[in-house]
């Protein structure tokens, strides 16, 4: 991309996201962003392909830079501790930022998921993967973070529905602390205690081990995750 283009794309995804942060995903027509960045709709359709491929890089730009944030912030040593106060993070970037928050969690795409949606899901699996490593996980890791994105958005998208005078966070607190209850046991698991936790755990570190091929790794993955899904 020349620097011109560029110069144009960075142009055009300011305007794009002040408009989505005054006036929500209605007040990014074409025609006001284009009028904004001074530049012609063909131009803008040339780098985005369409209103919807102009939204989507407007997400993914306030959805990486959220990501970053995060990641930037110290790690707890306790990876409970870490996904509880991730999920503060998130519950507080959602009621700052409304509109973006609603474009990329509240929207249903019948297609795919939003490249901002996968971007954040991909954070949250690390902070999963970490709690599987420490042999906390009760469920298996892909169970977890469904349950914590689809518990953390639809609190998230509630309490940014609630006035602002009035609205009651300890909801945030009372569905966080569900959620880690839910997945999460209270010391390491032993296989004697819980297979499930124990086979979720031994998954989680397979990468870690050096004398298994590439084939016996994925076997034995295959068969601790039906462990983790079916139980016994």
């Amino acid at each position: 991309m020349s620097n011109a283009a560029q110069s144009a794309r960075e142009r055009v995804l300011a305007v794009a996201a002040k408009l989505l942060a005054e006036g929500g995903r209605e007040a990014v027509s074409t025609r006001a962003v284009s009028a904004a960045a001074d530049i012609q709709a063909p131009t803008l359709y040339r780098l985005f392909g369409d209103k919807q491929g102009l939204l989507d890089a407007v997400a993914i730009e306030g959805i990486n830079a959220y990501v970053e944030s995060k990641a930037q912030a110290e790690a707890c040593t306790d990876p409970v501790e870490d996904l509880r106060r991730g999920w503060d993070h998130h519950v507080s970037f959602g009621l700052d930022n409304p509109a973006l928050y609603s474009l990329v969690y509240g929207e249903r795409r019948a297609a795919s998921v939003s490249p901002a949606a996968l971007a954040g899901r991909e954070f949250l699996a690390a902070r999963i993967r970490r709690i599987a490593q420490a042999g906390r996980l009760r469920v298996d890791e892909e169970r977890a973070a469904h349950l914590v994105h689809a518990t953390g958005s639809g609190t998230t998208l509630t309490l940014i529905a609630m006035p602002e005078e009035s609205r009651d966070m300890s909801i945030s607190d009372l569905a966080r602390e569900a959620v880690i209850a839910a997945i999460v046991t209270e010391t390491p698991v032993t296989p004697a205690a819980n297979l499930v936790g124990a086979a979720v755990a031994l998954r989680a570190r397979l990468g870690e081990t050096p004398v298994l091929s590439p084939q016996e790794r994925g076997l034995l993955r295959e068969w601790l995750e039906r462990i983790a899904r079916e139980g016994t």
